[in-house]
């Protein structure tokens, strides 16, 4: 009745985008891309996972019979597991005696030979890869990584085309499953606007009409378990890219598999240890910070079960390199350190989540199993704003975006928050919302509403 009474609301009151999130009830939500390199901060950190890069030409630098595992050292699987971080590999890079092409991105040979073909290169490796890890407690592989981005493009990865990729992910699959018969293959993530900038059909749609065109696919589960997604920049680009991706798998009838944010940040330029040259997106250290409590909040709102920041330290980069981690390479953490760690402490056991908006406002309300709830707030645009939250209790917690938490009491029921502005600009616009709330209390009928002059508008979450 309670959820009835909440979506009648929201039809009636709310310029809404559609559908509520229920997420899966999990402890390991979001996590960071390579904390391996400080395991005392990562640790304190307290990710829920964390990806690594396993590379193939390391493993196997001269031939198939190699084994070499320095790559992925024991040691960082070992301090995961002890502070309860979930370690996802990514697979990629081809050695040179694997390929008739480049090193590195190039397709590998024996690909299509049947999968267990000695001379399927591939096939072994990953077989073997599944195999090895699965006592070290490691069971997802990512299959490669932004196959999308073509050869005259900076990131490109895989010369193959979308049939080898689709090839690449089948043998993948169905060799892990033999290796660990509980592996979890993940598609590769993939840039998004390389296709739409072209004009091109997104590579995705394109890979998973491949992919049921197969007549085995069906009985391999289509060959994968996890869609991924690498999002940038933009707050409001989460939500409609996970609400996108989720629409195209569910056109194909894949409605089970789940979707990750395997990376999201928006990298500051302004950052007064570290500043960085770049011609679009001029964001500073709020804006960094701003914009990853955003992504969660709409991540979680539009679908995604798990979202990792890309990435946790900006190792062996030199100054005014391009920088994106939440330590900068003298391993000085940056304020968006902090706002990880509150969104990994707080949001965490969501129940539901879910997003509304008016002209000036950006709210997502997060219900947890622990019988409390979040509201998350901010300005979309350079105007401030005033909203009042009702009180489902006789106090709350507000918190800044950096994990900065006071104890508040209502007035005549009601909760009042200003709002600051986006920093905006005539190249990006407003591309980050403005410094973000986050305002819990105990579960209950919560009404958001923007004070306007003249009018309260109502963003009911109830």
């Amino acid at each position: 009745m309670r959820q009835r009474r909440r979506m009648l609301f929201l039809a009636l009151l709310l310029l809404i985008a559609p559908g509520a999130y229920v997420a899966a009830q999990s402890e390991k939500i979001f996590g960071v891309v390579e904390g391996f390199w400080l395991p005392d901060v990562v640790c304190e950190l307290s990710p829920g996972w964390e990806r690594i890069i396993f590379d193939w030409t390391q493993h196997q630098p001269s031939g198939p019979e190699d084994w070499h595992t320095l790559n992925v050292d024991d040691r960082w699987l070992k301090a995961a597991n002890a502070c309860g971080r979930e370690v996802v590999a990514l697979l990629k890079h081809t050695p040179d005696w694997a390929t008739d092409g480049t090193p590195g991105p190039g397709v590998p040979k024996g690909l299509y030979l049947p999968v267990d073909d000695p001379d399927n290169v591939w096939g072994n490796f990953v077989r073997r890869a599944a195999h090895y890890y699965m006592s070290r407690g490691v069971k997802h592989f990512i299959i490669w990584n932004e196959p999308d981005i073509s050869r005259e493009t900076y990131g490109f990865e895989f010369e193959g085309d979308l049939e080898d990729y689709f090839q690449l992910l089948k043998v993948a699959y169905l060799a892990a499953k033999e290796g660990n018969p509980d592996a979890v293959i993940h598609l590769a993530g993939t840039t998004y606007w390389h296709d739409v900038n072209a004009g091109r059909r997104l590579y995705m749609d394109r890979l998973l009409e491949r992919i049921m065109q197969d007549p085995n696919a069906a009985a391999n589960h289509y060959y994968f378990d996890i869609f991924s997604l690498h999002i940038y920049f933009r707050s409001e680009s989460v939500y409609d890219l996970v609400r996108q991706s989720r629409q195209l798998l569910d056109s194909y009838g894949l409605q089970d598999k789940a979707i990750w944010i395997n990376e999201t940040n928006a990298s500051p330029t302004d950052d007064p240890l570290w500043p960085v040259v770049r011609p679009v997106y001029q964001l500073d250290l709020a804006q960094q910070s701003s914009f990853l409590v955003q992504a969660a909040g709409l991540g979680l709102a539009a679908g995604a079960e798990r979202i990792a920041v890309y990435k946790f330290f900006d190792q062996g980069l030199a100054p005014g390199s391009e920088t994106f981690g939440l330590l900068r390479a003298d391993q000085s953490r940056r304020p968006a350190y902090f706002t990880w760690k509150m969104v990994v402490r707080y949001l965490d056991s969501i129940e539901q989540a879910q997003r509304a908006q008016s002209d000036h406002v950006e709210a997502v309300l997060v219900d947890h199993e622990n019988e409390r709830e979040t509201v998350i707030a901010w300005a979309k645009t350079e105007q401030a704003a005033e909203i009042q939250v009702s009180a489902t209790g006789r106090k709350a917690y507000l918190l800044d975006q950096y994990g900065n938490i006071a104890i508040i009491r209502p007035q005549k029921g009601w909760y009042r928050l200003v709002l600051p502005g986006a920093r905006c600009n005539d190249v990006d616009g407003c591309a980050v919302g403005g410094l973000t709330w986050l305002l819990i209390q105990p579960e209950g009928e919560t009404t958001v509403q923007e004070i306007a002059p003249g009018e309260n508008i109502p963003l009911a979450f109830e």
